[in-house]
């Protein structure tokens, strides 16, 4: 009963724009043998997990869930992959997403970041007021979707998968189904 990726973008069409943030749910059972847990060990949050994309709106309602990839995935190479970032474009829907969509296409807003080096220091270039301030107001947009990642991670189930992470979409699914209706 859970939403496929085209049922939330016709959703997301009605909205004025949509959240898209990646968490990392994490899990407890791998198999080690041949290095089969490296696809889903986290440098980033020292550990093993799993990777779903979120799809939000600007109230902070779930639109999508997506299947849960390897915890090592970027947030941008698994947007890709599920052909999140090409339905934004074609269907021209705006969204707000942090640095880790950084050249995600012209519909996908994200933060400014600190580029250049100052020659002299070394260091780089701290951003403008006005760069801060649209940061800023880029975060509040960002803020509902943060909370049903949140959420997400609030249903007891997926703290740590304990299952088998070849069976996690299921339970990813059928919570993203609770989570729909009960909004």
């Amino acid at each position: 009963m859970a939403p496929t990726l085209e049922q939330a973008i016709d959703v997301a069409i009605g909205k004025a724009f949509v959240i898209l943030d990646g968490t990392l749910l994490r899990i407890d059972r791998v198999g080690m043998a041949s290095g089969y847990d490296r696809g889903f060990y986290s440098g980033k949050h020292k550990c093993h997990g799993l990777n779903v994309q979120v799809i939000a709106d600007p109230a902070g309602r779930l639109v999508w869930i997506s299947p849960p990839l390897p915890g090592a995935r970027h947030d941008m190479g698994a947007a890709r992959e599920h052909g999140i970032i090409d339905a934004l474009t074609e269907h021209r829907i705006r969204a707000a997403a942090d640095t880790a969509y950084q050249g995600a296409g012209p519909t996908v807003a994200v933060p400014h970041r600190r580029r250049r080096k100052d020659p002299d220091t070394g260091r780089f270039r701290p951003l403008s007021h006005n760069q801060r301030e649209v940061n800023a107001a880029h975060s509040r947009r960002r803020g509902p979707g943060e909370r049903v990642n949140a959420e997400l991670k609030n249903w007891k189930i997926l703290r740590k998968i304990r299952s088998s992470p070849n069976r996690a979409g299921q339970l990813i699914a059928a919570v993203q189904t609770l989570m729909i209706v009960n909004t």
